[in-house]
């Protein structure tokens, strides 16, 4: 797929003209989600092309086993992987007896998809030439229900240049396969396939972690809007069920099918009740048209916008890259179930398993915090204390006692599942992620409570991993980190990596602060937590002693620190002298040839910068920018928001306006070619953070909401909601304007570069 495929518009992904090559990468693009299921954009109708079938249902997972050539003590057994579920959207069509296929029909005229951010509706469009002069206009439009989360609903309406026996049949399908397995195991048992006049159901059970999943669908004709009276056929085979309905459909008359369709799962429902859940969705839903369903819908997200949304005056193409960020992390995503999180690529493909990473405290925290109300990131905190003890599990697993605790890289339900060593057992940094996640969600929301009732324990175990893991050189008199993978995971079993010392020491002073804290304002609290935990003061000490003696590699007369003992030892030729032929050079180099460069595939130490930039004058940063970028190939989706944000932040304007419009268009024009893969979800919370936290330059210090406007310079205008402990902040920046307006008329302030002011109800100032 070429660069700028989909032309810019504010609210819509609109593609035009036929390219079956296309079609894949589209099918990530238009993907829909709901919070509770999703759907890649694929045909209803059969299609014999190239295509990436996937139905996704929130927290259904399979064990798939590990394969690896060389096995490791502590390797898990499996990587947990979201299954591609049974099929609800199918609509099987023939006209005058012959299947229709998009790939095999004489011409393909005026197609069309379009995606319509503001109201969660995907439309595709076309006429089709047939054989002997027939044309068929055929247009789909489907969404999957915010306000219904187990509801899907497709509109499917054909019109004919002349006279057409119809054929046509909506169904349901476990005839489906993971794109991603390791061994082609079958993932699903068949328990039970139904069909009846205009309604069908199939009842499947993952196997080992026996999820029950219903997938139910129910259909009715109409012509020219008026309701059919016509007796379908109900139809099943051991994995497929449907209702056939035939028609002839005169020249120039629509005929429209309402298919309403999705899933009920045992996460929610009893397993024996499932079929009687299915048939309450499909009851209440089916005495409404597809336009009343449509009404909810575009209520729903309007609710959404209403918080979410960020309006760009004068750049169209950064106004739909920020849309399409904030429309696919609202479909993943919506804070009702702390037993769910965000998949690198959400509902949109099955790479990186859908599982949970690191991704969802660094970068998905800060927008959820503030677009909605604070129980949604507390319900992303919630979800990894409840996997404290396969935390604990996992750290002992690598030889850690006394309740140290280490986070998987990858997981489902706490346990670790990723199996490449210098990840599983090296890229330990993702511990400091969370505890960071912890303190950004008390910093933001005030809300302390979560310390006491969660977040201790959670830190506790964190710490107990640090000072197990540092030991001391007696050479150096100070504690060393060895053999980890920092952020750049271009650098394998590494000394001393800067980020990953840096925020172990930081860790332990943190953990102790809050204990000192607890202790002093909840003696009790404190001395509960202390009591399940069997914590002791020659810990507290140990810490103590362990984060002041924490070695952190730097060279003096560059004045940087250094990503890791060694780096400059190595042959340190600037991306920009590579040759853009072997770029990127995870797709044309060796990786013995990749681990002796200097290249950084994402934000390492600047990584740590952005994290803990108040430790750091403005000199320090910039030095340490100036160094590390040119050296960063950012061949990660989580590296070009971080790198923005801090080059707005040191006025580096144009080099924060490029790494915007790379985070934020990274999948519409398909940097890394590989979006039929899926979308990079969790690295649009970044792309959120770029503008909020870069060009509005949004901090919250010693408690205030505080600002520093840079805004890129084709900009005429940026505003946006902020919804800060309880009150919400309507931002307005223009070239030399900053305006604030809450929605209560309670004293509030601001900080506007480095200036406070007080105000009730709005304040406007010049910048």
């Amino acid at each position: 797929m070429k660069l700028e495929h989909y032309p810019h518009h504010p609210w819509k992904i609109i593609e035009e003209g036929w390219n079956p090559d296309n079609v894949e990468a589209s099918e990530s693009i238009f993907s829909l989600g709901n919070g509770a299921m999703g759907q890649r954009a694929n045909f209803e109708e059969h299609y014999s092309g190239p295509t990436f079938q996937g139905s996704y249902v929130g927290g259904v997972y399979y064990p798939d086993k590990t394969k690896v050539g060389w096995w490791k003590n502590g390797y898990p057994e499996y990587f947990a992987k979201v299954l591609n579920a049974p099929n609800w959207i199918g609509i099987d069509l023939k006209i005058n007896g012959v299947v229709f296929d998009l790939n095999t029909v004489k011409a393909v005229k005026a197609y069309r998809r379009e995606l319509d951010m503001q109201n969660g509706l995907y439309t595709r469009a076309f006429t089709a030439e047939l054989e002997n002069g027939l044309e068929l206009s055929l247009e789909s439009q489907r969404f999957l229900s915010l306000a219904r989360p187990e509801l899907g609903v497709i509109q499917y309406s054909i019109t004919a240049n002349q006279e057409v026996n119809v054929e046509i049949s909506p169904y349901v399908d476990a005839g489906i396969s993971n794109q991603d397995s390791n061994w082609d195991d079958q993932f699903w048992a068949i328990d039970a396939v139904e069909a009846q006049a205009a309604q069908a159901y199939i009842e499947a059970q993952t196997l080992k972690t026996a999820f029950s999943v219903g997938t139910f669908m129910a259909s009715s004709l109409f012509e020219a809007q008026e309701a059919l009276a016509l007796e379908g056929a109900a139809f099943q085979t051991d994995k497929k069920a449907g209702t056939t309905y035939q028609h002839q459909l005169a020249a120039g008359k629509t005929l429209s099918l309402l298919k309403l369709g999705g899933y009920v799962s045992s996460r929610k429902h009893e397993k024996t009740a499932l079929k009687a859940a299915a048939q309450t969705v499909l009851d209440d839903a089916k005495n409404l048209s597809f336009s009343a369903l449509l009404a909810e819908q575009n209520e729903a997200w309007a609710a959404v916008w209403k918080s979410a949304d960020i309006t760009i005056e004068g750049d169209v193409k950064a106004q739909q890259a920020i849309r399409f960020n904030i429309f696919q992390l609202n479909q993943t995503y919506t804070g009702e179930d702390a037993g769910l999180n965000i998949g690198p690529k959400g509902f949109t493909g099955e790479k990186y398993g859908g599982s949970t990473y690191w991704d969802t405290e660094a970068y998905c925290i800060p927008f959820y915090m503030a677009t909605k109300n604070q129980k949604v990131a507390r319900n992303l905190l919630t979800y990894r204390y409840l996997q404290l003890d396969r935390a604990i599990e996992n750290a002992g697993k690598l030889g850690f006692t006394k309740g140290a605790a280490l986070y998987p890289m990858v997981t489902m339900n706490g346990e670790e599942c990723h199996n490449e060593w210098e990840i599983t057992f090296e890229e330990i940094h993702r511990n400091s992620a969370i505890a960071f996640a912890i303190f950004n969600y008390t910093r933001y929301t005030g809300d302390l409570s979560y310390i006491s009732e969660m977040g201790l324990e959670v830190l506790i175990g964190i710490s107990r991993f640090w000072a197990q893991r540092a030991s001391f050189s007696a050479a150096k008199n100070q504690y060393v980190i060895l053999g980890v993978t920092g952020p750049n995971e271009y650098e394998n079993n590494v000394n001393n990596n800067w980020y990953t010392n840096y925020s172990a020491q930081w860790c332990l002073r943190y953990t102790a602060e809050q204990i000192e804290q607890l202790r002093s304002t909840a003696p009790e609290e404190a001395a509960r937590i202390e009591a399940k935990t069997n914590f002791s003061e020659a810990e507290l000490e140990q810490w103590n002693k362990t984060a002041e003696q924490m070695y952190l590699p730097e060279d003096a007369a560059l004045g940087v620190v250094l990503q890791q003992d060694g780096f400059l030892d190595k042959e340190m030729v600037k991306v920009a002298d590579l040759d853009p032929k072997e770029r990127p050079i995870n797709q044309h180099w060796s990786w013995d040839r990749i681990l002796r460069s200097p290249y950084i595939k994402q934000a390492d130490v600047l990584q740590g910068m952005y994290f803990f930039e108040d430790q750091f004058d403005l000199d320090t940063l910039e030095r340490n920018f100036d160094f590390y970028e040119p050296f960063t190939v950012h061949e990660s989706s989580l590296s070009p928001c971080v790198h923005a944000i801090m080059a707005s932040k040191l006025n580096k304007n144009e080099q924060a306006y490029a790494f915007y419009l790379r985070t934020s268009r990274l999948d519409l024009d398909d940097y890394n070619a590989e979006v039929e893969e899926g979308l990079h979800i969790t690295s649009m919370a970044g792309t959120w953070m770029s503008i909020v936290e870069g060009f509005a330059g949004m901090r919250v210090i010693d408690g205030q909401l505080s600002f520093e406007p840079n805004l890129p310079e084709a900009w005429e205008g940026l505003s946006f909601k902020i919804n800060f402990r309880d009150t919400i902040y309507t931002l307005q920046l223009t070239q030399g304007r900053f305006c604030c307006t809450v929605d209560n008329e309670a004293d509030c302030s601001v900080v506007v570069r480095g200036e406070k002011h007080r105000f009730t109800g709005s304040i406007e100032l010049s910048v």
